[in-house]
């Protein structure tokens, strides 16, 4: 279970941070890029680095064969996913496992479990912990309608596999139904490889709360606090904070608990999140497991004084967490801008050139996590996501203001970036107050 070398399947500063916590425990790390990467900077500062294929992620990054084939060339006996890619991907996890690679995050049963949204549904139900309403098993085009019925409008169609909050349709009335449910199906057969959805009361305007744990080899199991990520764009998260703001204490530690609950029912380990969302009357519902490390974990980090990548090897390892529920203590607030190169004005287009770095904010209780460097081109081919913009401060008011500020000295040019946005939304009466909702940016009108 022991390893002294790590390949990283991964690129950006995702990459980074694991080549970052490999120099902490004295461990080598291997980077892979794309052709178009040979001079990223997870490349230079990796101990060593290989070409996995040409820029398109389905000949590089998503290339299973040739992550494989890296760590049998390196030597590397264990490796860490990052996030996105194949961070996720059972297949990946198997292939792994046959090659008696140790992988950094669950275990395959457990990733398949975990990422077939409605049998993680069913077991989560199992276990007495609310659910949103809606079917458990996958539906046919003919069982919808029924199905309809039985869960009124409004309702939201999703996919059975994917992710991202790619593919999923809202539905307010009969009118619209059949022509979603067309494309829904057709959109997760082109983007997921099936066809498969199933049907979900939308809940109007929740808060989306998520759990952050960390399980190992030895049975246990602890959470480290919760995120709110309510402000989000096309089900895809822009700004995230920790902990949430106005959640009642008492509804606060029951998901919490539930999230510990969830995790060992799942037999998980390793780093993961378990997400809910908290409707207007603040009752909460589970809706997936994230069985990976997520974008937002420094805001978790900063107010529990963690590193969870260093973390996760450790697990990985076979060492038994060294920290007791009791003995996780947070501190303050942080608040975390995902920072992606896209023109806000016109729906989010992303925005490609090179980049120039004119100023960059810095100081106590300001982080930045990030891969970027002066003049480096921003091709189309990769996520839109530059740096995350971390600050934290002793309550969420100083955290909010510090952010405000560090925005402001975020200054770069030769691509458009969401940085103004993120501005407005910070000063806006609104978020000051904590009045969060997945459809703030609709209900302020900056969308």
């Amino acid at each position: 279970m022991s390893f002294d070398k790590v390949l990283i399947a991964n690129r950006g500063e995702i990459a980074l941070r694991v080549v970052e916590a490999c120099r902490e425990l004295s461990l080598e790390s291997v980077a892979v890029f794309s052709e178009t990467e040979r001079g990223a900077p997870h490349v230079r500062l990796a101990s060593e680095s290989y070409c996995i294929g040409p820029a398109p992620v389905e000949q590089s990054y998503l290339n299973i064969p040739a992550m494989i084939s890296v760590a049998e060339i390196s030597g590397a006996q264990a490796v860490h996913p990052g996030y996105g890619f194949l961070s996720e991907n059972s297949l990946f996890v198997e292939a792994c496992e046959s090659h008696k690679l140790n992988f950094i995050g669950p275990p395959r049963k457990v990733m398949e479990l975990a990422g077939d949204k409605l049998k993680a549904k069913k077991e989560v139900a199992a276990i007495g912990i609310p659910t949103i309403p809606g079917t458990l098993d996958p539906i046919t085009v003919e069982e919808a309608e029924g199905e309809v019925k039985k869960i009124g409008y409004p309702l939201l169609i999703k996919p059975v596999l994917g992710g991202g909050g790619r593919g999923i349709r809202l539905v307010r009335n009969s009118q619209e139904f059949q022509a979603s449910l067309q494309t829904a199906c057709e959109e997760a057969r082109v983007s997921f490889g099936a066809a498969e959805i199933y049907l979900e009361k939308y809940i109007e305007n929740p808060r989306h709360v998520e759990v952050q744990i960390i399980a190992d080899k030895h049975g246990n199991i602890v959470h480290l606090g919760d995120r709110d990520c309510s402000v989000q764009r096309r089900h895809q998260k822009l700004i995230e904070e920790a902990p949430a703001p106005l959640i009642p204490t008492e509804t606060r530690n029951a998901i919490h608990q539930s999230a510990v609950d969830i995790a060992t029912a799942l037999g998980y380990e390793n780093a993961g999140t378990i997400e809910f969302l908290v409707d207007s009357e603040g009752s909460y519902y589970f809706i997936e497991v994230n069985a990976r490390i997520q974008v937002e974990h420094p805001v978790t980090e900063e107010i529990c004084n963690k590193n969870l990548i260093a973390d996760q090897i450790r697990v990985a390892m076979g060492e038994a967490l060294s920290y007791t529920q009791q003995e996780i203590e947070f501190h303050g607030h942080a608040i975390e801008c995902r920072i992606n190169t896209e023109d806000a004005t016109r729906g989010f287009l992303p925005s490609t050139g090179k980049l120039q770095i004119n100023e960059l904010p810095g100081g106590h209780g300001v982080r930045i996590d990030s891969y970027m460097y002066n003049g480096m081109d921003i091709s189309p081919y990769y996520d839109s996501l530059l740096a995350k913009l971390i600050v934290w401060g002793k309550d969420r008011e100083e955290a909010r203001i510090k952010m405000y500020g560090a925005l402001e000295r975020f200054n770069v040019e030769g691509v458009m970036t969401t940085r103004d946005l993120y501005q407005e939304i910070i000063s806006h009466p609104m978020f000051a107050a904590g009045n969060l909702g997945t459809a703030f940016l609709e209900d302020v009108g900056l969308v």
